[in-house]
């Protein structure tokens, strides 16, 4: 399968998101993430560590896809209309992440009747970067986005993301922070009921 992670706004979590999406899938088939954004995040946090999946540059990418039972794709930020439309041709599922804040919000909304403009079905909001509880700014975020498609699972804001991204692995990983364990179970949540939305 073929899955594309697209973000609208800097700072969303675009790039630890299609790790952790890999992650997840090269643990049941062969997984290759391209790194399709100009700033070359996932091909850094592979070169300062080992990441379970091999990550390539989008040039690279047809060179290798073949070889692969699942592509994760993270593309360049801030796609126009055009990049949009080919994104969503050509995956499985387009997951768009955006951190519970006003200004991400608004974004992934113009987004989203963009999408409609073009008719694509086949994609998932994740909220990202959500404080934990008593901070209401998760539920205010998701009711904001009630009634679109968006995955029931959110993804918490944890500094184990950070630690795991300067060691080069992924989260589930990182040694000495209690929150790591659940970060990956965020993850690993997003990804089975991705798993349910690909399969229909």
């Amino acid at each position: 399968m073929i899955i594309t992670v697209a973000g609208f706004k800097g700072g969303v979590g675009k790039t630890t998101t299609a790790v952790h999406i890999g992650c997840y899938l090269a643990a049941t088939a062969s997984t290759l993430l391209v790194d399709g954004d100009p700033n070359r995040s996932a091909t850094g946090w592979a070169n300062r560590g080992t990441l379970p999946l091999k990550v390539v540059d989008v040039m690279a990418s047809a060179k290798h896809a073949p070889n692969f039972e699942h592509i994760v794709i993270d593309t360049a930020a801030r796609p126009d209309r055009e990049s949009l439309e080919s994104l969503v041709e050509g995956c499985d599922l387009l997951i768009l992440p955006t951190a519970p804040e006003a200004l991400a919000l608004d974004a992934m909304i113009q987004t989203i009747d963009l999408l409609d403009e073009l008719g694509a079905q086949s994609y998932r909001v994740l909220l990202t970067m959500v404080p934990s509880a008593p901070r209401k700014t998760g539920p205010q975020a998701r009711a904001a986005l009630k009634g679109l498609p968006l995955f029931s699972k959110s993804i918490r804001r944890a500094a184990a993301f950070e630690k795991a991204s300067l060691k080069g692995i992924p989260v589930n990983e990182v040694k000495g922070d209690a929150n790591a364990r659940n970060a990956w179970n965020d993850y690993r949540a997003v990804c089975k009921e991705m798993m349910e939305v690909i399969s229909g």
